[in-house]
């Protein structure tokens, strides 16, 4: 089993087998303590659903709660969304677009087309502060 030192300041692992690199380079954090193998195969995995590794006050790691984001991470992902579902309706009704400026288009496409422009405009007066996303066309609301 490979063994790893714990550093609480970096919240990270280190293998013993590179101590002397860590050191030579002088990385090596001064917090470091060799750690048992199960402690770094609890903590070395992948973390529990809603838990991070943090340091313990005790210096060694532990699962904490993962903080809920803030409300800027929240217009941010809010943001990235809008772009996204913009994206993909704009992708939706290029064909449609195309075929309305050559006069081929069929009434069907011409509906759907009128749908997903609506869509897009409602997409586009979504406040990202506090989202309240519009179905696209052709799905039913739960």
């Amino acid at each position: 089993m490979k063994k790893y030192y714990y550093s609480a300041t970096q919240n990270e692992f280190l293998p013993v087998e590179y101590e002397k690199q860590y050191r030579d380079a002088g990385t090596f954090p001064g917090d470091a303590v060799l750690i048992d193998d199960a402690i770094s195969e609890e903590f070395l995995a992948p973390a529990p659903a809603g838990k991070m590794r943090a340091a313990g006050s005790n210096g060694l790691p532990m699962w904490i709660d993962v903080p809920p984001l803030t409300q800027e991470q929240l217009v941010a992902a809010a943001e990235l969304r809008k772009a996204g579902l913009l994206a993909e309706a704009q992708s939706t009704i290029i064909n449609w677009q195309s075929k309305l400026l050559l006069g081929i288009i069929t009434d069907d496409e011409k509906a759907s087309l009128i749908a997903w422009l609506a869509y897009i405009d409602a997409l586009n007066a979504v406040d990202t502060t506090k989202p309240d996303w519009p179905t696209p066309p052709g799905e039913q609301a739960s």
